[in-house]
């Protein structure tokens, strides 16, 4: 998956655009960490219950010149994506996502559209 200026998870009626004012120090305060090509990388469980037994987590990649990045809400072990608003089934995995995505947006990571 490419980077890219706009993200709408999978099932999701809103969509997310990196904020103009991110910036480096910002991503690693909120737990990102860098790798080796300079991109910041974020993977978080969604379980409010249990973060070690996770059913679902939140993958976010930001590129190394902060101008693209992706999104995605996958299984518990990483692998397959899933979409967690179906069926209204995890309404607590949703309610850690949006509590997790606000504090994105409120350190001007992340723009709501």
């Amino acid at each position: 998956m490419a980077y890219t200026a706009t993200v709408k998870l999978d099932g999701d009626t809103k969509t997310y655009e990196l904020s103009k004012a991110v910036k480096k120090y910002t991503l690693m305060d909120l737990g990102f960490v860098k790798g080796r090509s300079g991109a910041f990388s974020f993977e978080r469980s969604l379980d409010p219950n249990s973060p070690y037994q996770a059913a679902f987590k939140l993958k976010v990649a930001v590129n190394a010149d902060l101008t693209g990045f992706k999104m995605s809400t996958v299984t518990g072990n990483g692998m397959q994506r899933a979409n967690i608003f179906k069926n209204d089934a995890h309404p607590e995995t949703v309610e850690q996502l949006r509590f997790t995505l606000q504090n994105f947006i409120d350190r001007d990571v992340l723009v709501e559209k």
